[in-house]
């Protein structure tokens, strides 16, 4: 194992992730609520879907990492894997909650996070129409520029809880999110990543997710723990590679909500 990275490295990286958000975003801001082809990427009824703006915007963060880190690994979801020759890489949604932007709605996002050694290590929650960037890093997180902390929800049955689309649930996990959905007090739906943006502001309590990919969860990650809230599978340990992730504003709801997610 390498040493770990200086707190100076990791301002460093940081204002970096901010410099490709800001690349992003002038992709993405010239095609959002415009009109736009979209690309179904799943064969048969399931629908998938994918503009230019996803494409483009991964491209000029793919290009900015490549020319600065060149280095680094890269985990896209558009545009495949880069492998690493060092400690980082990069993972990357340029367009998290795509059917939101198609559809004219705020609440998708562009997600760049940067692992080291496998574990997350920054984050960036980008939402540009809304002119709001949330940046993760070890021990804080922040919106544009600000400390941000989670609540401190005191039990599941005043939580606030969101899940991108409960009908994404399947078999087990649908019955254990319908549990965990039974003692929590209100349910918003349909957040995508904005979501876990709004917890870890201290709006909302739990999400709840399965189904996800590394370019899912892999940004959101910091910016939760940094703001005082925890993240992690849905068992509390980290296996991404499950898919299923649990972020609480308030980690002493860990051992409550587990528990009803126990399959």
């Amino acid at each position: 194992m390498t040493a770990s990275p200086s707190a100076q490295l990791i301002q460093e990286l940081a204002a970096f992730a901010g410099e490709t958000a800001d690349a992003a975003a002038k992709v993405t801001m010239d095609w959002f609520r415009r009109p736009v082809d979209i690309v179904n990427k799943e064969d048969g009824a399931r629908f998938d879907p994918v503009t230019i703006a996803d494409q483009n915007a991964e491209e000029a963060i793919r290009a900015l990492i490549e020319a600065r880190y060149p280095d680094h690994g890269i985990i896209g979801e558009e545009h495949g894997v880069k492998e690493a020759r060092s400690p980082f890489t990069w993972v990357l949604d340029p367009v998290d909650g795509t059917r939101a932007f198609i559809s004219g709605l705020p609440t998708w996002g562009t997600l760049i996070g940067l692992l080291y050694e496998g574990e997350p290590l920054i984050g960036v929650i980008d939402q540009p129409y809304l002119k709001e960037r949330y940046l993760g890093t070890p021990g804080a997180s922040f919106l544009n520029g600000k400390p941000i902390r989670t609540r401190p929800c005191a039990n599941v049955k005043e939580a606030t809880l969101s899940t991108t689309d409960a009908a994404l649930f399947k078999g087990k996990d649908r019955e254990a999110y319908d549990r965990l959905l039974a003692e929590c007090r209100l349910v918003r739906y349909g957040l995508d990543c904005y979501a876990y943006a709004i917890l870890s502001l201290g709006y909302m309590d739990i999400v709840a997710e399965a189904g996800l990919k590394i370019y899912d969860m892999a940004a959101l990650i910091p910016v939760i723990r940094g703001a005082g809230g925890h993240a992690s599978d849905w068992e509390g340990g980290n296996d991404w590679a499950g898919g299923r992730l649990l972020a609480l504003g308030n980690p002493d709801l860990l051992a409550p909500v587990s528990g009803l997610l126990a399959r």
